[in-house]
Order: structure tokens, then C-alpha cells, then sequence
């Protein structure tokens, strides 16, 4: 059953372009251009830096799908072997999937396409609460051969969700265990609701030292279990009335730049362009990761997702020559390079 969740939720984004919230916040924010911006263009420096290793830009492919199936094997190994080649980072799917349906694990099987890049695996942190403990923890991350571990906060998603897990008690509690039993970092993410500051005060006072705050703007989950309700003979509506429920990407940065010395801040959801990536890292995210531009690329092959990729990129770096910036970690938190306008 989560198998055939994994290939029905691409299908749902495929069908309904509204599922695509067109948000997160970014045209409040404005940039401060330069007529005279004083920079060679091609000197601009995009590298950064994540869980030790050196990334050609502060780009994560972020947590897209897995499973027993061909097209979801096409997707990750397209998405990995991409990554790999323009250097930066990328997250999987839920991995709840191969503990469940053995013959998903191959679908996470992608250190020998991506040798050189971070990979980081996700598990649903509720599971914590539903019989996944250390062990499988462990055996998720060991099949990626990850560098970190995603722990997914979704209980919007789960309380839509015809089989939604919705027991959310205690899990403080338990993450901090877990920071405390792996030997890799931990991270955590919402999943398009963001996160505000007492979340991220409770995750970072734990050791949880990447924040990722997904804020609400891209794809909805509510609106795609909304979708999966009806397929399954429900009337409620609740995955529409809640489809744009949660804190904007914008306000999840925001509300983060208090905890800029305790955790490296991840901005995701919603980020649909070049200027929004820009825009985040001004606004103090030191990594920002996509999962929808890549998925309709990922389909095709591994060049589609180059290309896409090169395309943020040289976005990116157009977008600091306009305003004068010299080099990634000078635009991080800098807001001498928003507009006095910003935010209103």
C-alpha cells in the first residue's frame, strides 16, 4: 500500500496544477539592485559548503519519492546521478517504504551514482511512535550509504491521510534519543507547513543542527491527500480547506534567523526561481533545497536534471552580479542587499 502511495502521489502532481500552491512568500521580499555592481561576472564565487563536503552551489535536491517501482528507480537514480555531477546535494523520499516492501530498498541504492556529493535519508519522524526504532533507522540510512538523516515533521499531512499516523505525542523525547544514538547528523524539515520559532527552539536545544524549514507555498500535501480521500470513497473536504495552511517559507526564515549561530538554516517550499533561491539566502538560509523543478526533468533523464540545475545556477549567479555580491557566503544574512521596502 505505501508502495503504490509513492507512484500515485507523482500521478496526482502530474494531474492537478493547483496541487502547485505558486507561493512561499518571496514577492514580499525585495532585492537591491546595482547599476554599477563593480564585479566580473565570471569571478563570482557560487560554492558552498555542506556536512563536510564542497558543493559548486548551495543547491539540495530535496526529498522527493521512493519505492518498488520502475519509474520511481528512473526518477532517484536520474535525480542522484545528477547531483553528483554539477556537485551539490541531494535528499531522498521517505524510506518508510523499504522497511515495509523489501523490494523498495533498490530505489535507495545510489551512493555508486552520486560517489562525491551528500546524500541524506529521510524517515517520518511520527514513525517514531508507530514501531520504527534505531535498527531501522540504521538500516535506512545504511542501503543510501547517507551522510545525514532527515526526520520529516508532517502532521497535516498525516492527519488528511486516509491511513495518517497522528500520534505526534512525545516525539521530542525520542528525537532527542536518536540525535544522541546516531553517529550522523540529524535533520529536520517540515513538509510545506514551516516551521515557527518555538519548533525551532525545540529542535535545536535537542542537538538537531540542520533546520529545514519547508514553509508553506509549494506543493500542498493536504491538496494531494485530498485527492487520495475522495479515490477512496471520502467526502471531507479538509485536504482542501487546509491546502494552504502553515507558515510561508518567508516567515519560516525569518522567524529561523534567531537560531543563524545553532543550526545550519535549509530554506524549501515554494522555491520556483533563481531570484527565490537569492532571495532566501539573504534572508539567512545557508543551503536552499528544490523538489518540483526536478521532478519533470528527473522523468527524462539524467541530462534534463543537469540542465535544470545549470539553469538555477547561472540564475543565481546573474542575480548576485546585479546586485554586487562577490560570493555565496557574502550574500548569506546580508541585508545590505535587500531594498529598505523589503517585506512590506
Amino acid at each position: 500500500m505505501i508502495n503504490e502511495r509513492k507512484v500515485e502521489h507523482i500521478r496526482l502532481i502530474e494531474q492537478d496544477a493547483q496541487i502547485e500552491r505558486q507561493g512561499g512568500g518571496f514577492e514580499r521580499v525585495r532585492l537591491n539592485h546595482r547599476a554599477l555592481p563593480e564585479l566580473d561576472f565570471d569571478a563570482i564565487d557560487l560554492s558552498s559548503e555542506l556536512l563536510g563536503y564542497s558543493l559548486s552551489a548551495p543547491l539540495l535536491i530535496s526529498s522527493m519519492t521512493g519505492g518498488d517501482h520502475a519509474l520511481i528507480g528512473k526518477i532517484n537514480r536520474n535525480l542522484a546521478e545528477a547531483a553528483n555531477e554539477c556537485g551539490i546535494a541531494m535528499a531522498v523520499g521517505s524510506q518508510r517504504v523499504m522497511i515495509k516492501h523489501e523490494g523498495a530498498a533498490e530505489s535507495f541504492r545510489l551512493r555508486q551514482y552520486a560517489p562525491d556529493v551528500p546524500l541524506i535519508a529521510n524517515v517520518g519522524a511520527v514513525q517514531l511512535n508507530y514501531g520504527f526504532g534505531l535498527e531501522e533507522v540504521r538500516r535506512c540510512v545504511d542501503t543510501l550509504q547517507a551522510d545525514a538523516l532527515y526526520l520529516h515533521l508532517n502532521p497535516l499531512q498525516e492527519a488528511i491521510q486516509p491511513e495518517g499516523d497522528r500520534n505526534f505525542s512525545g516525539l521530542i523525547d525520542k528525537i532527542a534519543n536518536l540525535v544522541a544514538q546516531l553517529d550522523i547528523p540529524v535533520f529536520a524539515k517540515e513538509v510545506g507547513c514551516g516551521l515557527n520559532p518555538q519548533d525551532i527552539e525545540s529542535l535545536t536545544s535537542i542537538g538537531v543542527k540542520h533546520i529545514d524549514v519547508a514553509g508553506q507555498g509549494g506543493t500542498s500535501w493536504s491538496r494531494i491527500e485530498h485527492h487520495r480521500a475522495q479515490s477512496a470513497g471520502s467526502n471531507n473536504d479538509l485536504g482542501i480547506v487546509f491546502q494552504d495552511w502553515g507558515h510561508d517559507t518567508v516567515d519560516s526564515l525569518l522567524y529561523a534567523q534567531a537560531f543563524a549561530d545553532r543550526a545550519h538554516i535549509i530554506a524549501s517550499g515554494g522555491i520556483r526561481s533563481p531570484i527565490d533561491v537569492c532571495k532566501a539566502l539573504v534572508l539567512g538560509a545557508q543551503t536552499v533545497g528544490m523538489a518540483a523543478p526536478f521532478l519533470k526533468p528527473a522523468m527524462v533523464s539524467t541530462d534534463a536534471v543537469v540542465t535544470e540545475i545549470k539553469r538555477y545556477k547561472q540564475g543565481l549567479q546573474t542575480a548576485m552580479f546585479l546586485l554586487g555580491c562577490p560570493s555565496v557566503q557574502s550574500l548569506i544574512g546580508n541585508n545590505k542587499y535587500l531594498t529598505q521596502t523589503r517585506l512590506q
